[in-house]
Protein backbone atom coordinates (compact mmCIF):
# COMPACT_ATOMS: atom_id res chain seq x y z
CA UNK A 1 0.00 0.00 0.00
CA UNK A 2 1.50 3.42 -1.22
CA UNK A 3 1.28 5.79 1.33
CA UNK A 4 0.30 8.60 -1.25
CA UNK A 5 -2.79 6.23 -1.92
CA UNK A 6 -5.34 7.87 0.82
CA UNK A 7 -8.65 8.15 1.25
CA UNK A 8 -10.00 10.69 3.50
CA UNK A 9 -13.55 10.20 5.34
CA UNK A 10 -14.80 13.06 7.17
CA UNK A 11 -17.46 12.85 9.12
CA UNK A 12 -19.65 15.87 11.22
CA UNK A 13 -22.73 15.56 13.32
CA UNK A 14 -23.92 13.92 16.57
CA UNK A 15 -22.90 10.17 18.20
CA UNK A 16 -25.50 7.99 16.27
CA UNK A 17 -24.82 9.72 13.15
CA UNK A 18 -21.08 8.86 13.93
CA UNK A 19 -22.15 5.19 14.23
CA UNK A 20 -23.95 5.12 11.31
CA UNK A 21 -21.18 6.13 9.19
CA UNK A 22 -19.09 2.69 9.73
CA UNK A 23 -21.23 1.42 7.41
CA UNK A 24 -20.40 4.25 4.84
CA UNK A 25 -16.93 3.43 5.73
CA UNK A 26 -17.20 -0.02 4.85
CA UNK A 27 -18.30 0.73 1.99
CA UNK A 28 -15.40 3.04 0.63
CA UNK A 29 -13.13 -0.17 2.43
CA UNK A 30 -14.79 -2.28 -0.26
CA UNK A 31 -14.25 0.57 -2.95
CA UNK A 32 -11.01 1.07 -2.22
CA UNK A 33 -9.36 -1.98 -0.50
CA UNK A 34 -5.79 -0.58 -1.63
CA UNK A 35 -5.73 2.67 -0.12
CA UNK A 36 -5.12 4.02 3.42
CA UNK A 37 -8.30 5.27 4.79
CA UNK A 38 -8.18 8.08 7.39
CA UNK A 39 -11.42 9.81 9.12
CA UNK A 40 -11.92 12.84 10.63
CA UNK A 41 -14.56 12.06 12.67
CA UNK A 42 -16.69 13.86 15.78
CA UNK A 43 -16.69 10.75 17.28
CA UNK A 44 -13.07 8.48 17.10
CA UNK A 45 -14.24 6.63 19.53
CA UNK A 46 -16.38 4.99 17.66
CA UNK A 47 -13.75 3.87 15.12
CA UNK A 48 -10.39 2.94 17.14
CA UNK A 49 -11.10 -0.14 16.77
CA UNK A 50 -12.84 -1.07 13.22
CA UNK A 51 -10.41 -2.38 10.53
CA UNK A 52 -11.62 -0.20 7.59
CA UNK A 53 -9.92 2.66 8.61
CA UNK A 54 -6.02 2.79 9.20
CA UNK A 55 -6.34 6.39 10.63
CA UNK A 56 -8.64 8.52 12.95
CA UNK A 57 -8.81 12.09 13.76
CA UNK A 58 -10.97 14.50 15.90
CA UNK A 59 -12.75 17.40 13.75
CA UNK A 60 -10.61 20.34 14.59
CA UNK A 61 -7.79 18.31 15.87
CA UNK A 62 -5.56 17.82 12.58
CA UNK A 63 -2.27 18.75 12.76
CA UNK A 64 0.11 19.02 9.72
CA UNK A 65 -2.68 17.43 8.40
CA UNK A 66 -2.56 18.92 4.90
CA UNK A 67 0.58 18.10 4.60
CA UNK A 68 0.52 14.65 5.60
CA UNK A 69 -1.95 14.00 3.63
CA UNK A 70 -3.19 16.04 0.76
CA UNK A 71 -0.06 18.01 -0.59
CA UNK A 72 1.83 16.12 -3.58
CA UNK A 73 -0.80 13.13 -2.81
CA UNK A 74 -3.44 13.33 -5.00
CA UNK A 75 -6.61 12.14 -2.05
CA UNK A 76 -10.00 10.66 -2.58
CA UNK A 77 -11.92 12.96 -0.72
CA UNK A 78 -15.22 11.78 1.25
CA UNK A 79 -16.84 14.78 2.49
CA UNK A 80 -20.59 15.84 1.97
CA UNK A 81 -23.17 16.58 4.11
CA UNK A 82 -26.15 13.61 3.69
CA UNK A 83 -28.94 15.49 5.60
CA UNK A 84 -28.65 17.90 2.45
CA UNK A 85 -29.70 15.60 -0.60
CA UNK A 86 -33.02 15.34 -1.40
CA UNK A 87 -33.80 12.01 -0.72
CA UNK A 88 -33.36 12.87 2.74
CA UNK A 89 -35.37 15.98 3.04
CA UNK A 90 -37.95 14.43 0.99
CA UNK A 91 -37.87 11.14 4.00
CA UNK A 92 -37.28 8.90 1.08
CA UNK A 93 -33.98 6.94 2.26
CA UNK A 94 -31.98 5.66 5.03
CA UNK A 95 -29.46 7.91 5.79
CA UNK A 96 -26.83 5.04 4.71
CA UNK A 97 -28.36 4.60 1.58
CA UNK A 98 -28.54 8.44 0.78
CA UNK A 99 -24.79 9.17 1.94
CA UNK A 100 -23.66 5.82 -0.08
CA UNK A 101 -25.42 7.66 -2.98
CA UNK A 102 -24.30 11.09 -2.39
CA UNK A 103 -20.74 9.50 -2.39
CA UNK A 104 -21.26 7.26 -5.84
CA UNK A 105 -20.79 4.07 -2.96
CA UNK A 106 -22.87 0.53 -2.63
CA UNK A 107 -24.51 0.38 0.80
CA UNK A 108 -24.49 -3.61 1.67
CA UNK A 109 -27.71 -3.26 3.50
CA UNK A 110 -25.53 -4.97 6.78
CA UNK A 111 -26.19 -1.79 8.77
CA UNK A 112 -23.65 -0.19 11.19
CA UNK A 113 -20.82 -2.15 13.07
CA UNK A 114 -19.31 -1.42 16.95
CA UNK A 115 -16.43 -3.24 17.41
CA UNK A 116 -14.61 -3.05 20.52
CA UNK A 117 -11.69 -4.30 22.05
CA UNK A 118 -11.31 -6.55 25.36
CA UNK A 119 -11.51 -4.00 27.81
CA UNK A 120 -14.68 -2.28 26.17
CA UNK A 121 -16.42 -5.68 25.47
CA UNK A 122 -15.70 -6.93 29.23
CA UNK A 123 -16.60 -3.16 30.83
CA UNK A 124 -19.97 -4.42 30.70
CA UNK A 125 -19.76 -7.41 32.80
CA UNK A 126 -20.16 -5.04 35.84
CA UNK A 127 -23.61 -3.86 34.54
CA UNK A 128 -24.91 -7.55 34.77
CA UNK A 129 -27.83 -7.60 37.29
CA UNK A 130 -29.69 -10.49 38.78
CA UNK A 131 -32.53 -9.91 37.37
CA UNK A 132 -32.66 -9.89 33.19
CA UNK A 133 -32.38 -5.85 32.08
CA UNK A 134 -35.15 -3.75 30.86
CA UNK A 135 -32.82 -0.54 29.16
CA UNK A 136 -35.53 2.18 28.52
CA UNK A 137 -34.21 5.57 26.72
CA UNK A 138 -36.23 8.21 27.68
CA UNK A 139 -34.19 11.39 27.04
CA UNK A 140 -31.06 12.23 24.97
CA UNK A 141 -29.74 14.75 22.55
CA UNK A 142 -26.43 17.28 23.52
CA UNK A 143 -26.57 18.82 26.44
CA UNK A 144 -25.44 22.44 25.30
CA UNK A 145 -27.81 22.89 22.21
CA UNK A 146 -31.08 21.50 23.81
CA UNK A 147 -32.97 24.06 25.63
CA UNK A 148 -35.05 21.78 27.66
CA UNK A 149 -35.17 18.91 30.38
CA UNK A 150 -38.17 17.28 27.92
CA UNK A 151 -38.07 17.43 23.63
CA UNK A 152 -41.48 16.31 22.66
CA UNK A 153 -40.02 15.66 19.15
CA UNK A 154 -37.66 12.26 20.32
CA UNK A 155 -38.24 11.98 23.80
CA UNK A 156 -40.68 9.24 25.78
CA UNK A 157 -43.45 11.33 27.32
CA UNK A 158 -43.62 10.64 30.50
CA UNK A 159 -46.64 9.25 31.32
CA UNK A 160 -46.11 6.86 28.90
CA UNK A 161 -42.76 5.93 30.47
CA UNK A 162 -43.99 5.39 33.62
CA UNK A 163 -46.60 2.82 31.95
CA UNK A 164 -43.78 0.91 30.57
CA UNK A 165 -42.14 1.02 33.84
CA UNK A 166 -45.33 -0.17 35.51
CA UNK A 167 -45.69 -3.14 33.50
CA UNK A 168 -42.14 -4.31 33.30
CA UNK A 169 -41.03 -3.67 36.91
CA UNK A 170 -42.43 -7.26 38.45
CA UNK A 171 -39.97 -8.69 35.87
CA UNK A 172 -37.37 -6.71 35.13
CA UNK A 173 -34.44 -4.94 36.75
CA UNK A 174 -34.88 -1.68 34.82
CA UNK A 175 -31.95 1.14 34.31
CA UNK A 176 -33.11 4.27 32.37
CA UNK A 177 -30.97 6.33 30.61
CA UNK A 178 -31.70 10.14 30.38
CA UNK A 179 -29.87 13.97 30.31
CA UNK A 180 -28.47 15.15 33.48
CA UNK A 181 -31.20 17.96 33.73
CA UNK A 182 -34.37 15.01 32.70
CA UNK A 183 -37.42 13.48 35.26
CA UNK A 184 -35.98 10.17 36.72
CA UNK A 185 -39.15 7.67 36.24
CA UNK A 186 -40.26 6.28 39.33
CA UNK A 187 -39.75 2.93 39.78
CA UNK A 188 -36.67 1.92 37.74
CA UNK A 189 -34.26 0.33 39.99
CA UNK A 190 -30.93 2.46 37.95
CA UNK A 191 -30.43 5.86 36.25
CA UNK A 192 -27.80 6.69 33.95
CA UNK A 193 -27.96 10.61 33.62
CA UNK A 194 -24.07 11.69 34.54
CA UNK A 195 -21.50 10.88 31.44
CA UNK A 196 -20.18 7.84 31.16
CA UNK A 197 -17.23 6.97 28.11
CA UNK A 198 -19.80 6.57 24.83
CA UNK A 199 -18.21 2.95 24.56
CA UNK A 200 -19.21 2.14 28.21
CA UNK A 201 -22.27 3.41 27.58
CA UNK A 202 -22.43 1.09 24.38
CA UNK A 203 -21.44 -1.54 26.11
CA UNK A 204 -24.57 -1.89 28.31
CA UNK A 205 -26.40 -2.76 26.13
CA UNK A 206 -24.65 -6.41 26.09
CA UNK A 207 -26.01 -7.26 29.17
CA UNK A 208 -29.78 -5.47 28.43
CA UNK A 209 -32.62 -8.33 27.75
CA UNK A 210 -35.00 -5.77 26.91
CA UNK A 211 -34.59 -2.10 25.17
CA UNK A 212 -36.56 0.36 24.65
CA UNK A 213 -35.61 3.21 23.09
CA UNK A 214 -35.57 6.95 21.15
CA UNK A 215 -34.38 8.11 17.93
CA UNK A 216 -31.04 8.97 19.56
CA UNK A 217 -27.40 7.43 19.79
CA UNK A 218 -28.71 3.69 21.70
CA UNK A 219 -30.77 2.72 18.55
CA UNK A 220 -27.31 3.06 16.27
CA UNK A 221 -25.46 1.16 18.86
CA UNK A 222 -28.09 -1.50 19.06
CA UNK A 223 -28.38 -2.21 15.87
CA UNK A 224 -24.66 -2.20 15.60
CA UNK A 225 -24.63 -4.50 17.95
CA UNK A 226 -27.59 -6.70 16.60
CA UNK A 227 -29.82 -6.40 19.67
CA UNK A 228 -33.74 -5.80 18.47
CA UNK A 229 -35.21 -3.06 20.58
CA UNK A 230 -38.35 -0.98 20.55
CA UNK A 231 -37.97 2.24 19.17
CA UNK A 232 -40.17 5.44 19.60
CA UNK A 233 -40.23 7.65 16.65
CA UNK A 234 -42.54 10.94 16.53
CA UNK A 235 -40.59 13.76 14.58
CA UNK A 236 -38.05 11.92 13.13
CA UNK A 237 -38.95 8.95 10.99
CA UNK A 238 -37.55 5.68 10.89
CA UNK A 239 -37.08 5.38 7.28
CA UNK A 240 -34.61 7.83 7.38
CA UNK A 241 -32.70 6.87 10.71
CA UNK A 242 -34.30 3.49 11.93
CA UNK A 243 -33.57 -0.77 10.92
CA UNK A 244 -35.17 -3.03 10.15
CA UNK A 245 -34.39 -5.07 12.99
CA UNK A 246 -36.21 -3.12 15.84
CA UNK A 247 -39.57 -2.80 16.22
CA UNK A 248 -40.36 0.53 15.18
CA UNK A 249 -43.20 2.25 16.36
CA UNK A 250 -44.21 5.83 14.71
CA UNK A 251 -46.11 8.29 16.57
CA UNK A 252 -49.75 8.93 15.41
CA UNK A 253 -50.51 11.25 12.72
CA UNK A 254 -51.29 14.41 14.54
CA UNK A 255 -54.73 15.84 14.55
CA UNK A 256 -53.51 19.89 14.34
CA UNK A 257 -51.46 21.50 11.37
CA UNK A 258 -48.98 23.74 13.25
CA UNK A 259 -47.41 27.13 11.59
CA UNK A 260 -44.08 26.45 11.47
CA UNK A 261 -42.25 29.57 10.62
CA UNK A 262 -38.63 28.50 11.59
CA UNK A 263 -38.54 25.72 9.03
CA UNK A 264 -36.62 25.65 6.41
CA UNK A 265 -35.87 22.42 4.83
CA UNK A 266 -37.14 20.02 7.35
CA UNK A 267 -40.57 20.71 9.26
CA UNK A 268 -39.56 19.89 13.44
CA UNK A 269 -36.59 20.73 14.79
CA UNK A 270 -34.94 17.72 16.55
CA UNK A 271 -34.44 19.51 19.96
CA UNK A 272 -38.63 20.10 20.11
CA UNK A 273 -39.23 23.66 19.70
CA UNK A 274 -42.08 24.09 21.97
CA UNK A 275 -44.28 26.34 19.17
CA UNK A 276 -43.64 22.99 17.00
CA UNK A 277 -45.13 20.51 18.69
CA UNK A 278 -48.78 19.54 17.09
CA UNK A 279 -49.80 17.36 20.03
CA UNK A 280 -52.76 18.34 22.33
CA UNK A 281 -52.05 15.37 24.82
CA UNK A 282 -50.27 12.72 25.74
CA UNK A 283 -52.66 10.61 24.28
CA UNK A 284 -52.93 12.09 20.98
CA UNK A 285 -48.92 10.74 20.33
CA UNK A 286 -49.05 7.40 21.02
CA UNK A 287 -51.31 4.01 21.81
CA UNK A 288 -49.71 3.19 25.22
CA UNK A 289 -50.96 -0.38 24.61
CA UNK A 290 -49.52 -0.78 20.80
CA UNK A 291 -46.47 0.29 23.16
CA UNK A 292 -46.59 -2.11 25.67
CA UNK A 293 -47.19 -4.98 23.38
CA UNK A 294 -44.23 -3.91 21.03
CA UNK A 295 -41.93 -4.11 24.19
Amino acid sequence: MDSNDVVIFHVEGGLGKNVAATAVLRAIRKKHPDRQIIAVVSYPEVFLFNDNVDRVYRVGATPYFWADYIKDKNPIIYKHEPYFESSHINKQKHLIDTWCDSHGLVNDGKGPELPMNLIQANIANKYVRKRPVLLIQTNGGPMQEQPFDYSWARDIPRPIAERIVQAAKNDFHIMQVCRTDSQVIQGVDEVFNQPLSNMELFSILKVTSKRVLIDSCLQHAAAALNLPSTVLWIATSPIQFGYMLHTNVVANKPKHEPKLPDSYLFDYQFHGMMHECPYATVEEIFDIKTVIESI
